[in-house]
C-alpha cells in the first residue's frame, strides 16, 4: 500500500504541490517534456479572495505557497520540482505522482 506524504511535507508544501499537480493536468500537450516532466509557465493570480486553479476555485489563503520561495526550495530539495526559482515550474514525474492526501478536496469542479 502506498503511503500518503512519504517525504513528510508540511501543510503549506502539500497544498502547493497538490495545486501544482492540478495546474499540470490543465496544461496543453506541448507543456509535456520528453522525460515525463511538465513545464508550467504561469501561476494563477488571486482576484479577491480566490483564484482559479485548473477547473477549481481555490481560497487565496490556501495558495500562499505559490509566492513562497521557501516552499519551492523545499519541493526542489525533495525532487518534486526541478528548480526553486519559479516560474516556470518544472514538475518532475515524482512530483506529478506524489500522494499528498489532499485530492479528495478537489472532487467537484467550479461553475464560477
Amino acid at each position: 500500500m502506498k503511503r500518503v506524504n512519504p517525504l513528510k511535507l508540511n501543510k503549506l508544501q502539500l497544498k502547493t504541490l497538490v495545486l501544482t499537480q492540478i495546474l499540470a493536468r490543465s496544461q496543453p500537450d506541448e507543456a509535456w517534456n520528453a522525460d515525463g516532466t511538465i513545464t508550467i509557465l504561469r501561476l494563477p493570480h488571486a482576484h479577491g479572495d480566490h483564484l482559479h486553479v485548473g477547473e477549481y476555485v481555490v481560497n487565496s489563503a490556501d495558495a500562499t505557497g505559490f509566492n513562497n520561495r521557501g516552499v519551492w526550495a523545499a519541493l526542489a530539495r525533495k525532487g518534486l520540482v526541478n528548480d526553486k526559482d519559479v516560474p516556470p515550474i518544472v514538475l518532475t514525474r515524482e512530483g506529478l505522482d506524489y500522494d499528498t492526501g489532499l485530492d479528495h478536496h478537489f472532487i467537484a469542479k467550479s461553475d464560477h
